[in-house]
């Protein structure tokens, strides 16, 4: 009977990493992602001197900057899938490779087409890197306690990159050429994959039956197209626009379509079955809810604080740090906080944390409080983080160890997914509230009221235009009536946070860790793993 349970033992050794130090692989892990964090935001500060030296056009610009996400998004569930067919490892290096050519290409490029699709091998790059990166981390990490500890560092990890991306774009670009924030991933991905390739373990799933190709392709296209009408939804479009209907229509069926088979497959792509576990279905929602409520007010803090405030580009960054920093507390201190209260409380927790500091935030005005933004800032970040990581480590851990590459997929989906419906859902709120402020100042001809109804940008730009008296009015209407709008939105943002707060009630009241732990002995140099038999 010992024999037998040593030999299981040590097979769920060989498939969680065989000798290798688990907390070096979390290293590599981390700076796979610190990568992919890093390239979804560092293009925002080179916008305008990509602008300048390649001359694209409207229609251009716009997939220079969306290609990216687009791409990564629809393909998440595609490659998270793959990877628990034919090994996570193998998928991520094939990643790393990927995405350093693809930078090189976006560094070089002549034009604005050679730039966009160089974006969109980078989001292919990047869906090959993120789920694998999660799912590798479930498998090295058998044991519940650590696992939480890793994810809290991955997490933490991740909100570094996305603040980091604007501030190495704006020193590189003040040094360099606007193609340098594409160039410095390569060095790091030369010294990636040989590390990779060397520590990393391998790892898949069952492999029961022929992959669904069709599915994998079919899933790609509906995410595609709803992250597509979604982001038109979020940049202005009409509800009604023939090209941002269609997308949305064609996603929707899509989806339906890859439903109804799944479900009828003996081996799925994805076992929708996951679904139905209280936990893991749970988790996905306060996931979407999370990111609905809140990445909408991103931009429009950015917008009040630039153009409210009339803070620089680097003052507003830096008035951002502490909602950072406190994102990285509450990333690092996840493992504990779960062991202590559980994943229902805090979940529950963080989201009506959150919903206070959006709460708190409705006392911003039109002249600056800063120890009211510093306080509103931590407390967000530290709520929204909270939040984030509980439903992580309850989906992940949920989640069969052979579906780990597809939960992860799905996580990452419902993150972005989140994301863009929200920017879509506030900013229609935004715009609703914010408009009727600038109509009717006096002194402005309807048509300069009809532009600078569209945004607080256009107000500025149009009151600059009418210059004198009207000029002033319009910009001092234009401010007050985007106060309204944000304290509308907030309002707004904080009720779905607290839908979340009473969703996460169905999340399990404690955590549920391996009942047993077997020392399995390790190679002389390596870290012992406990794994559960």
């Amino acid at each position: 009977m010992s024999g037998t349970t040593t030999a299981a033992a040590a097979l769920r050794r060989r498939a969680a990493g065989a000798g290798a130090n688990r907390w070096v692989v979390l290293v590599v892990l981390c700076v796979s992602l610190l990568l992919v964090a890093v390239d979804a935001t560092v293009l925002h500060v080179a916008v305008p001197a990509v602008t300048e030296d390649l001359r694209p056009g409207a229609v251009e610009l716009l997939w220079i900057v969306d290609a990216y996400p687009l791409v990564c998004a629809s393909l998440l569930i595609l490659f998270g899938t793959l990877g628990d067919r034919v090994g996570r490892r193998r998928v991520l290096l094939l990643g790393y490779t990927l995405f350093g050519v693809a930078s090189g290409m976006a560094a070089l490029a002549d034009s604005a087409h050679t730039l966009i699709l160089a974006r969109a091998l980078l989001g292919v790059g990047g869906a090959m890197i993120m789920p694998a990166t999660l799912s590798i981390l479930r498998q090295v990490f058998p044991d519940r306690r650590e696992r939480a500890l890793a994810i809290g560092i991955w997490s933490a990890v991740a909100a570094v990159g996305a603040a980091v991306g604007p501030l190495v774009g704006g020193f590189l670009l003040e040094h360099f050429w606007w193609g340098s924030v594409f160039l410095v991933n390569i060095p790091l991905m030369l010294v990636s994959l040989p590390v990779g390739r060397l520590l990393l373990p391998e790892s898949k799933g069952a492999g029961d039956g022929p992959w669904d190709v069709t599915g994998a392709l079919m899933a790609a296209g509906a995410l595609f197209s709803l992250v597509l009408g979604v982001k038109r939804l979020g940049g202005g479009e009409s509800v009604t626009g023939l090209w941002t209907v269609l997308p949305l229509l064609l996603g929707a069926g899509l989806l339906t379509v890859f439903v109804r088979r799944q479900r009828r497959r003996a081996h799925p792509l994805v076992d929708l079955r996951m679904f139905a576990r209280p936990a893991f279905s749970t988790s996905v929602g306060c996931i979407v809810l999370a990111m609905l409520a809140l990445v909408g007010l991103e931009l429009i803090a950015a917008q009040y604080l630039q153009l409210v405030l009339g803070l620089s580009p680097l003052e507003t960054g830096l008035r951002l740090v502490p909602l950072t920093v406190a994102a990285m507390a509450a990333g690092l201190a996840g493992a504990r906080m779960l062991r202590r209260f559980g994943p229902r409380r805090m979940v529950c927790t963080g989201f009506c944390l959150t919903a206070g500091a959006v709460v708190l935030l409705t006392a911003m005005g039109g002249q600056d409080n800063a120890p009211l933004l510093l306080a509103g800032f931590v407390l967000l970040g530290f709520g929204l983080e909270t939040t984030l990581f509980g439903a992580y480590e309850s989906m992940l851990s949920e989640a069969p160890p052979d579906q780990a590459g597809g939960a992860a997929a799905i996580g990452e989906t419902s993150y972005q997914l989140g994301a863009g419906i929200g920017i879509a859902l506030l900013g229609s709120v935004m715009n609703a509230a914010y408009a009727p402020g600038v109509s009717g100042v006096p002194g402005v001809p309807p048509t300069a009221s009809a532009a600078a109804g569209h945004s607080l940008g256009e107000a500025h730009e149009v009151a600059a235009q009418l210059g004198g008296p009207a000029g002033d009015a319009l910009r001092h209407a234009a401010r007050q009536a985007f106060v309204h709008g944000l304290h509308v939105t907030l309002l707004v943002s904080a009720g779905l946070l607290l839908l979340g707060a009473a969703m996460a009630l169905r999340l399990p009241r404690a955590m549920q860790c391996e009942a047993a732990a077997v020392e399995v002995p390790a190679p002389r140099g390596a870290v012992e793993s406990r794994v559960s038999v």
